[in-house]
């Protein structure tokens, strides 16, 4: 039974990185030969990925969006910490009507904001810098209070209560008795905002295209695709430059995120 279910689980991994496999030995490939039925690389074209360099400032693309996906990060723990801590630990009237409106936030469409949104940030003079992506960040976001909401429920009351006889204030059970607990949850939580502002192309598109110098990776790659649209070599060299930094985050990762999407949503 064991060995069937490693069979499965093997052959699924396949199936997912078989892409991968592909983009990578086309990134290795001459320009004529990408564009032939060859598998392999024959010989193994290394200074593509020098070429992509060559060819757009790929280190201010990726500093860019290193920023954009730092900050909103940051902006995303230190907002929801204390809505997720209030909403699950705190006794007030009207706790779960609050809990109900922010999970409804979550079934609206992009689609049917952006438009407003747009607007706001065009009359704020935010157009062509990063502060859209960043600003309303720090404001909160719906489903990561809800992840760390669910985690804080897990943690036993037992704890806020004997720090609240030993006379703690509520912002220091939060900072001092939940935070460090729910670490494997706010790790994961943080990687999720990460790989989302990192992948992220709509919102970049939107509000940067009008400033090159702020371009983040995904629209340089889409922009890559278009000017060297016969030149699949190269696409795929910038393919798999902006996937590396997130393999390596992932890796490093792997074990908080793992624990941490393990735990978050175990009580309601």
């Amino acid at each position: 039974m064991g060995v069937a279910n490693h069979t499965v689980l093997i052959a699924v991994s396949a199936v997912f990185l078989l892409p991968v496999v592909l983009i990578v030995l086309t990134a290795l490939m001459t320009d004529r030969q990408a564009l032939t039925p060859a598998l392999w690389p024959r010989p193994f074209r290394w200074s593509n990925f020098s070429d992509v360099f060559r060819e757009i400032p790929l280190l201010r693309y990726t500093w860019n969006t290193f920023r954009i996906a730092a900050l909103a990060t940051i902006g995303v723990i230190v907002s929801c910490i204390p809505v997720a801590y209030a909403l699950s630990r705190l006794r007030w009237r009207g706790r779960q009507g609050v809990f109900l409106l922010v999970l409804s936030t979550l079934m609206l469409p992009v689609q049917a904001t952006i438009v407003p949104l747009y607007i706001i940030f065009v009359r704020f003079g935010w157009i062509g810098s990063i502060k859209p992506l960043v600003v309303p960040l720090f404001f909160g976001d719906a489903f990561t209070i809800f992840l760390l909401r669910q985690f804080f429920l897990t943690i036993p009351e037992d704890l806020s209560d004997a720090a609240r006889v030993d006379g703690a204030s509520e912002f220091q059970i939060m900072t001092r008795v939940i935070v460090p607990l729910a670490k494997p949850a706010i790790a994961a939580v943080a990687l999720f905002q990460f790989l989302y502002s990192w992948n992220d192309f709509f919102s970049p598109l939107l509000y940067l295209v009008e400033n090159p110098d702020q371009w983040t990776l995904s629209i340089a790659l889409s922009e890559f695709e278009s000017q060297f649209h016969v030149q699949w070599n190269l696409t795929m060299a910038a393919s798999v430059l902006f996937m590396v930094p997130v393999i390596v985050l992932f890796f490093l990762a792997q074990r908080v995120f793992v624990e941490g999407v393990t735990l978050t949503g175990v009580k309601g």
